[in-house]
């Protein structure tokens, strides 16, 4: 009756795992002609079909969510107790519930009410996460990135997708958005404040997302979201940045930011990498700009007000060009993405400069030539200013962050460039005169020493602006290895459970980069598994004296048996393998899951 009541062509994935189960897809409408369907709709939650038999009577055959089945029944109120303890049982199994009732349409017109419906059935269907969900959840949350689960489905299985996802089973159901059927523990908290502490909500309407994005929107979060049907759309259109995964609906794709063309969320965890990488050249970009600028400025002002010192103008642009050089460099820049959401902070653009002490010390020793002086302090401050870009691009130690080869070539050029302008020059017309190598070694020594200061003076900039410095120094040497918090430690204790109950959150059931033939082998060998359960499973009615009759049948069956042994073997030493490091029971989970 369910496959009468689904389509045989466009089918959706419901109607594909019902038709899929016959022997093939005609079967459905075999024997009948099919008068009239109902394709499924928001409002009445199920698909129906009126058809007229063999025999020419009519029929009216109906599936959909089960409340809308149970609600068309004549006996409701003497089933709803079973309907319901059934739907709650297949529910905490993370199982969904599908209805099918069927009705006589005595009077033959398709367009009448017919008699009574008849309660059938109800099918339990599982929707399997894919199996990159949990891996990629779990490294967005490690980006501090708060997921929260928004569904329409019953808060049972909710809490099982959460809890087999790696994201917290700290679900409530739409109601208590509304203040109502709130536990004790929630009674008195603010809806505003529930929504963030929420994992996620359950059997939610449209109007429950849009007023859950329009609520952390108001608390100055930046929210995305995503979807794929019509119901989506208006609060795909409030989100900051709305996404519509593969296969969704024209509605959905039209109120959509960003419109996935594969199917997955890993794509998802990509842009968000990507754009941090973007943001953070950006910032380095905008410190390095801001600092040289105040540094040349305020630097040239202080040795013409204090020590009435002229530089030649035409060197302060020879120094300008080839900082510009080296800044350009910067977009191909490899960087970091932040571990964090980030956002402009321009109390963090400091600035650093060179001690004034150099120019007067040098002065001296310079028997008051003012042309050499001119030629020491252009290569001083062409040399710090540019070395600069390293101090400024880095998140920890500018020496442990390799910088990208393009800008690193730039750099050597620029200060090959002004090394051997300081050392040679003569040029009368900007009034100045080579240092030679001697002095020019000195002020290369002299920036290497002070060189090394800046990086504390960035992280003491931070660390009194964040208190944070320190934990860039310590943790941050790569982009994933700050945890942080949403549930941490939730999903720490759940970790050997989440997925197949054994399987960290962050282990990859695939390869990142398997090829279709892996992935079909893979699938080929789960294939022969299940050739191996279903040969030993008949075993039971298989006769020993039947089986010498039948000596290859039997060589066969005792092959197939000794294999699933080595396989259950390997699967025991691999279970205390994942679980003694973790310092688990391994007696309880042998309890648990016993073969």
């Amino acid at each position: 009756m369910a496959a009468r009541a689904s389509r045989i062509e466009n089918q959706d994935a419901i109607d594909t795992a019902i038709v899929g189960m016959l022997g093939h897809p005609k079967e459905a409408r075999a024997g009948v002609q099919e008068a009239h369907f109902l394709p499924f709709n928001p409002t009445d939650k199920r698909t129906a079909l009126t058809y007229i038999d063999g025999d020419g009577k009519m029929y009216r055959v109906s599936k959909g969510a089960p409340e809308q089945i149970l609600n068309l029944a004549h006996n409701k109120s003497e089933i709803a107790q079973k309907v319901h303890a059934v739907i709650d049982k297949f529910a905490g199994r993370g199982l969904r519930s599908l209805g099918v009732a069927y009705q006589d349409v005595p009077d033959g017109r398709k367009e009448s009410q017919g008699s009574p419906w008849h309660f059938v059935a109800l099918l339990p269907l599982f929707d399997p996460p894919r199996h990159d969900s949990a891996e990629t959840i779990q490294r967005a949350l490690n980006l501090g990135v708060n997921v929260k689960m928004i569904t329409g489905d019953q808060l049972a299985i909710g809490k099982e997708t959460g809890r087999r996802l790696g994201m917290g089973t700290n679900m409530y159901p739409s109601s208590s958005l509304l203040g109502q059927n709130k536990d004790e523990s929630i009674a008195d908290l603010p809806v505003d404040d529930l929504i963030e502490k929420a994992d996620g909500f359950a059997g939610v309407f449209p109007e429950h997302k849009y007023e859950i994005v329009k609520r952390l929107q108001a608390r100055k979060h930046i929210c995305g979201m995503t979807g794929d049907g019509v119901n989506d759309a208006p609060a795909l259109k409030k989100a900051d940045i709305g996404i519509a995964v593969a296969d969704a609906t024209d509605a959905a794709r039209s109120a959509s930011d960003v419109i996935l063309t594969e199917p997955g969320l890993s794509v998802i965890f990509s842009a968000v990498l990507t754009s941090r990488a973007i943001f953070q050249r950006m910032k380095n970009y905008t410190i390095y700009a801001v600092s040289i600028t105040i540094r040349i400025v305020l630097g040239f002002m202080l040795l013409a007000l204090i020590w009435e010192f002229d530089f030649p103008p035409f060197m302060v642009l020879i120094i300008a060009i080839l900082n510009e050089g080296t800044i350009m460099t910067i977009s191909k820049d490899r960087v970091k993405p932040s571990p964090l959401p980030d956002s402009w902070k321009l109390v963090e653009i400091f600035t650093t400069g060179v001690r004034i002490f150099h120019v007067k010390s040098l002065e001296k020793t310079a028997q008051d030539d003012f042309q050499m002086l001119a030629s020491a302090v252009f290569l001083q401050v062409s040399t710090i200013s540019q070395a600069l870009i390293f101090v400024t691009r880095s998140r920890s130690w500018s020496f442990v962050e390799r910088p990208n080869f393009l800008l690193v070539f730039a750099f050597l050029v620029a200060q090959l460039i002004a090394t051997l302008i300081a050392v040679y020059a003569d040029w009368a017309f900007t009034s100045i005169n080579g240092i030679g190598w001697g002095w020019a070694g000195i002020g290369w020594l002299y920036n290497l020493v002070f060189y090394f200061p800046l990086d504390i003076i960035k992280f003491f900039t931070r660390y009194a602006l964040s208190g944070q410095a320190w934990d860039l120094v310590i943790e941050q040497r790569i982009a994933f290895t700050r945890k942080k918090q949403f549930g941490q430690q939730e999903r720490e204790l759940n970790a050997p459970r989440t997925l197949h109950g054994l399987q960290p959150a962050d282990a990859k059931l695939f390869p990142e980069k398997a090829s279709y033939n892996k992935l079909n082998q893979m699938a080929e060998e789960a294939k022969q598994r299940a050739d191996i359960a279903r040969y030993v499973a008949t075993c039971k009615e298989f006769h020993v004296w039947d089986a010498f009759h039948d000596l290859s049948y039997f060589l066969t069956v005792m092959n197939l048996t000794m294999c699933l042994l080595m396989m259950v073997h390997t699967l025991k030493g691999h279970v205390e393998m994942v679980v003694k490091p973790k310092g688990l029971d391994i007696d309880t989970i042998q309890q648990s899951y016993t073969v």
